[in-house]
């Protein structure tokens, strides 16, 4: 497709398909780095409201690095994957204890961040300011698959990445991205699949019966209150599954334990 046809393509289903978000109508960097940490792996629906009752709680990333990691994750369950809370707790106190909470200053150290990728360093760079950065993302790949490598069976980010940089309106990044997640996000609506043909794809591994399902029932119930270990096994009716995560949970720093009682992090 000719570059102009698909530039004019994509800001008319921008319009037709746009889908408000508050971290749109508010591009803080802050927010910004909120919803992309809760968006990876989750669904923009089930992050929506998990993103404003968290910011109404943490409002910026002051009071956060101010915060107990307990109360960070009592706040991100039903999101699942929690290191991503422990990634964005540790993010908050680097912004603020390193960087004076100066943004602008700090956009090419990003990746810094824990858990904060090249991808992710490129959203933030375009949504949070408006830079023509280059990133892939599942929607972006769908995009692009469908109208510019619909014959392969396999392509590289690389690929999708030298289409970004032909076709992206620098003049607007944050509004042509967004255009292109809605895009993306209604093409698989349609039934569009086409992630097999990314040669980075792989399938996630189902939460039923993975040791993935018992770290996150560990964490939903030491939210409650400290526990012992015996009766915290006892209560999830522990199978072979349980010693592998709760030892990952304390590797990754999510739980310890006092005087016997396991807990969240404090």
């Amino acid at each position: 497709m000719d570059v102009d046809d698909f530039r004019e393509l994509i800001w008319q289903k921008g319009q037709e398909l746009y889908r408000d978000m508050p971290w749109r109508r508010d591009t803080r960097p802050y927010y910004v780095l909120v919803s992309e940490l809760m968006l990876q792996q989750t669904q923009v629906t089930r992050v929506i409201p998990k993103f404003e009752a968290f910011i109404t709680v943490f409002p910026d990333e002051a009071t956060l690095a101010q915060a107990g990691l307990a109360d960070v994750l009592k706040l991100w369950q039903g999101l699942g994957y929690n290191r991503r809370a422990k990634y964005l707790h540790d993010a908050a106190k680097i912004i603020t204890h390193e960087w004076n909470g100066d943004w602008q200053q700090m956009q090419s150290e990003l990746q810094q961040l824990p858990g904060v990728g090249p991808n992710t360093a490129g959203a933030i760079a375009a949504y949070a300011f408006n830079q023509p950065s280059i990133f892939v993302e599942t929607n972006i790949r769908t995009v692009y698959f469908l109208h510019y490598f619909s014959q392969e069976e396999r392509v590289k980010d690389t690929q999708v990445r030298e289409m970004l940089e032909l076709t992206l309106d620098r003049e607007h990044p944050r509004e042509f991205y967004w255009a292109l997640m809605d895009y993306g996000s209604w093409l698989k609506g349609q039934g569009v699949r086409n992630v097999r043909q990314s040669s980075h794809y792989s399938q996630q591994a189902p939460l039923e019966g993975s040791v993935r399902q018992v770290r996150g029932q560990i964490i939903a119930r030491l939210a409650k209150a400290p526990i012992s270990e015996s009766q915290l096994s006892a209560d999830l009716q522990a199978d072979a599954r349980f010693p592998l995560a709760l030892q990952r949970l304390m590797r990754d720093g999510l739980v310890a334990k006092t005087d016997d009682l396991l807990h969240l992090t404090k």
